[in-house]
């Protein structure tokens, strides 16, 4: 191995992608403090932000996602596609990385076929339980590809799947709070369960609709607190529909920076079934309901539901039944003692604790 590697971590669009990408990103610097780590993403997407918060360099490609519902935008897409192919390859060139890292998302495709072209050894990290389009068209040049699942030989070769787990954010490890510190920063109270309702960094819209219309379930069921992260796209519109004043058993944000301090203070989740957020359940042992995002490729984000609610390790309620399920299973479930302690044990069961680590180590190895 190099004194000094250089290494391209690709991919983005979602803080699903983003985070794990930082944290492997981290794991490499523990473990080769010398090494020069380059990010390539989409240009207008959060890890333009993201990536130099964390201390990184990034490189925006002009790439977009294809629009399977609306074909005929697609022109202008497979223009930004051949663009940002050209892009890839001269940032190849001018940085010449031993290996590539693609971690899923559109952004990764462009520079892991440049990389691959260049005779550049690649490496996939697969989230979710059913691989992405991206992934599995990149999956023949790669050498090693680390899945979160078993059972991921019908989308690639065994001889180079690695089962890793999903790396998640360094902060819920490193910080642990306590759970009335935790409540005290989002001005609850510990006497009171808590319900922590997820969207995604961008927002999820049956999750926002539906706690809207419950909001004055919210208010009759004062012995339960709610700690409800919109996203950036709805904020507006929840606040709008909030009372003067607000409510004393509801704290509401655009996005959560403080995730441990909201984990700490959860006593139930819940939460689209993207692979991220799945791992950090998983790690935390956090009881969960999981409401799957029918707007992604493949029905993917059920399939990463059913996986933990066939061993009874979640609770999932359909995207089409949101509005009339989903706040009475929560307020059921919060109250019911026994079922959140055997949610939480399963759940931890399914963990894979290392897996930033364990990617870094395979990444490291083919420089």
């Amino acid at each position: 191995m190099d004194s000094s590697p250089r290494i391209i971590i690709s991919g983005g669009g979602t803080g699903g992608h983003i985070f794990p990408a930082i944290s492997i990103a981290n794991a490499i610097v523990a473990l080769q403090p010398d090494a020069d780590i380059l990010f390539v993403g989409a240009e207008g997407r959060m890890e333009m932000q993201r990536v130099p918060e964390a201390g990184y360099r990034i490189i925006g490609l002009p790439v977009a996602g294809f629009d399977r519902r609306r074909w005929w935008k697609n022109f202008g897409v497979v223009l930004k596609l051949i663009r940002s192919q050209w892009k890839a390859r001269g940032i190849i060139q001018e940085f010449r990385p031993q290996v590539a890292v693609g971690v899923g998302g559109y952004a990764s495709g462009p520079v892991l076929k440049a990389a691959g072209m260049a005779g550049i050894p690649t490496l996939l990290q697969e989230q979710n339980s059913y691989a992405g389009v991206t992934n599995k068209l990149l999956a023949k040049q790669a050498v090693k590809i680390c899945v979160a699942y078993e059972g991921m030989e019908q989308f690639f070769p065994a001889d180079k799947i690695v089962l890793t787990g999903n790396p998640v954010r360094q902060n819920l490890l490193n910080a642990p709070l306590g759970r009335e510190q935790a409540l005290a920063h989002f001005g609850l109270v510990p006497e009171k369960r808590t319900v922590l309702i997820l969207g995604g960094s961008l927002g999820a819209r049956t999750l926002n609709r539906t706690l809207i219309e419950a909001l004055p379930q919210i208010a009759s069921n004062g012995d339960i607190q709610f700690i409800w992260q919109t996203g950036r796209l709805y904020i507006e519109q929840v606040r709008e529909a909030l009372p003067a004043g607000g409510l004393a058993n509801l704290y509401v944000a655009d996005f959560i920076q403080e995730m441990a301090a909201a984990y700490a203070a959860s006593d139930l989740v819940i939460s689209r079934a993207g692979a991220g957020s799945i791992s950090e359940f998983c790690l935390l042992g956090k009881p969960v309901i999981l409401v799957p995002s029918p707007n992604v490729a493949e029905d993917h984000q059920t399939k990463n539901a059913l996986a933990l609610v066939h061993q009874q390790a979640a609770l999932l309620v359909t995207d089409a039944r949101a509005d009339t399920e989903l706040m009475p299973l929560a307020l059921a479930t919060v109250r019911d003692t026994e079922k959140l302690l055997a949610l939480s044990r399963r759940i931890r069961s399914l963990a894979l604790p290392h897996a930033a680590e364990v990617i870094a180590r395979e990444v490291l190895r083919l420089c």
